[in-house]
């Protein structure tokens, strides 16, 4: 859909209606006899048949605010190894999470779907210290951070 449409800017850019912000409700594709969006395709068969938050870290909407796509189809030999690696690769970058001073920089992410990571920020703050890594892993202990959401819509591209 991001070739069909290139160059753009951003997906929220692809729109079907003049009050849509991007292509999410489209139904884009057939599947079975059913048209699905990529709406459906997250939140109505991913995300309920997964039912846990590393599913999202292979989620890419082709913007630089979401995560690594991976350099390999998921299989069922792999999707275990990848969306490990994804939540790894997402947490320590960042794209995903940083932290400067006394205040923690999330991805939204972590917000739009706080619920999959426990309902709460601690359930999030708990998520990334799994994955987080030597000394940011240790400053997500510090009790007092302030959390502000971030989210980069512009194209993950490369190149002019």
């Amino acid at each position: 859909m991001i070739l069909e449409h290139y160059p753009v800017e951003s997906i929220t850019k692809i729109s079907f209606s003049f009050f849509s912000f991007g292509p999410w409700d489209e139904e884009l594709l057939t599947i079975e006899g059913e048209e699905l969006s990529l709406n459906d395709i997250e939140h109505r068969i991913l995300r309920p048949i997964w039912q846990d938050p590393i599913i999202h870290y292979a989620l890419n909407c082709a913007s630089m605010g979401c995560p690594n796509l991976q350099p390999l189809a998921f299989t069922a030999k792999n999707t275990d190894s990848l969306l490990e690696t994804g939540a790894s690769e997402y947490i320590n970058h960042p794209r995903g999470a940083k932290k400067e001073d006394k205040k923690l920089w999330l991805s939204k992410i972590f917000e739009w779907y706080q619920d999959d990571y426990g309902g709460n920020e601690a359930g999030v703050l708990l998520h990334l210290q799994k994955y987080a890594k030597g000394n940011w892993a240790n400053s997500l202990n510090e009790d007092e951070l302030g959390i502000e959401y971030h989210y980069d819509w512009r194209l993950n591209k490369s190149g002019p």
